[in-house]
């Protein structure tokens, strides 16, 4: 039988500890792990055997999460990193090549358009940024040395909803891999994995541990794409390697009877990047906070319907204010992404949008240093209110263009409704509006 998502975001992944009877998940805060014998340790590091070696290169209590997160996201293997870009990171270095191109959404969080656009470039990646909502653009970027289609599911800080469906038929149709970062949706609120995405990578730190306490990340096969078919463009999961004995990555783990009915699946990519990239990278999740993380997402379902129900009405509040010049998002029924939001969210819009003010940069400013209630910070996805000025922070490094395409222009102001009572938000944001 298969179960809801409240319970599973409980159990998966977990059960009570074979050797002290612990409910809870143990934190295992070792740095290794004793083999049985010589035998056992040669087939652990050959990858003949499923096992504990090293906490950079797994762990108990992260394994319990990347299973929980997997199961969530309807995917066959989790692999938990350090942060959200970790797990970008990680994913890309395992399907790029130099002089291979990213073909990226504009609709991006700050951070990934640097990530991708700056920092990436010492690998000899290319990337190219195009608007995901013109189709046609999409189409004419998908040239031959297109490895990955990125996007967001739904884009920080505009609150865009990405049609899936039809990015995923352009991937699909030009036998290259579509990654979308699941961040600001979470698994509750949207899977793309089944609308069509290949990988999902998800900000642990934001919505599923949700508390403002851990950073972590996470990366999901989800055991879809066709290696062997395209080994020309994917020499690290189809080809033999030298660091591995010649091992063929899509060979080797392509079809294993890991299904819940022990039926094949895929996880070639998860290993891949398990054993090649975060085995010599090495962003690794500390026990600690896979263990805080997991914590959190026992609740994810409740605290996503609270977000949304608060964004909802803190959003109708500020679309009928006087020194609101616009409001962008899903969740209302004149934003012009409410259909899509219903067939990709349909538990919910999310609690991250934006709105601008009629008196620009400055009034942004002073919102922001005017408010009480909500925390002026640079994150999303907290239990409690939190509100930024993209234009002067995450998206200040961007140009003029840049920013108004990533939904970041100067009036803009972003906020990630917390789940006080909906009252107090509005109240607070009342206070400080009649201070511009």
């Amino acid at each position: 039988m298969t179960q809801g998502f409240s319970t599973r975001a409980l159990h998966a992944g977990a059960a009570p500890d074979p050797v002290t009877g612990s409910r809870a998940q143990p934190i295992h805060q070792t740095s290794s792990f004793v083999f049985k014998d010589a035998e056992h340790a040669s087939k652990l590091f050959a990858l003949q055997e499923f096992g504990n070696i090293y906490t950079r290169l797994g762990n108990p209590t992260t394994g319990a999460l990347e299973e929980r997160i997997a199961n969530l996201e309807g995917g066959t293997m989790g692999v938990a990193t350090a942060s959200g870009h970790a797990a970008q990171l990680l994913a890309f270095h395992v399907l790029m090549e130099p002089g291979a191109k990213i073909v990226a959404a504009k609709q991006l969080y700050g951070g990934s358009i640097n990530q991708l656009g700056h920092a990436f470039k010492k690998f000899g990646w290319d990337v190219e940024f195009v608007d995901m909502d013109d189709l046609s653009a999409v189409e004419a970027a998908m040239d031959d040395s297109v490895r990955v289609l990125f996007t967001e599911s739904l884009a920080n800080p505009g609150g865009v909803i990405t049609d899936i469906e039809a990015i995923a038929e352009i991937a699909k149709r030009h036998g290259v891999v579509y990654m979308v970062d699941n961040t600001m949706a979470s698994p509750y609120l949207c899977r793309p994995l089944s609308h069509g995405a290949n990988i999902v990578v998800n900000s642990l730190t934001k919505f599923i541990g949700g508390h403002g306490n851990s950073i972590g990340g996470m990366l999901v096969d989800g055991g879809t794409f066709d290696w062997k078919a395209h080994a020309d463009k994917y020499p690290t999961m189809a080809t033999p390697q030298a660091y591995y004995n010649d091992l063929n990555f899509a060979e080797g783990f392509g079809a294993l009877p890991l299904g819940p009915d022990g039926s094949n699946v895929d996880i070639a990519f998860a290993i891949a990047t398990r054993a090649f990239s975060l085995r010599d990278l090495g962003p690794a999740l500390s026990p600690f906070n896979a263990f805080m993380i997991m914590t959190g997402c026992e609740t994810l379902p409740l605290r996503m319907d609270k977000h949304c129900d608060n964004a909802t009405a803190v959003a109708k509040y500020l679309s009928s204010h006087e020194k609101v010049s616009w409001v962008q998002y899903a969740g209302l029924l004149e934003d012009k992404y409410y259909e899509r939001g219903r067939k990709y969210c349909p538990n919910g819009a999310g609690a991250v949008f934006t709105f601008g003010l009629k008196g620009g940069h400055e009034a942004g400013i002073k919102l922001v240093e005017s408010v009480e209630l909500f925390s002026h910070l640079a994150n999303i996805g907290d239990t409690r209110s939190l509100i930024i000025h993209p234009s002067s922070t995450t998206h200040s490094q961007l140009s003029d263009a840049q920013k108004a395409a990533a939904g970041a222009a100067p009036d803009t102001v972003r906020v990630s409704v917390g789940i006080e009572d909906p009252a107090d938000i509005i109240a607070d944001l009342e206070q400080a509006l009649a201070q511009i």
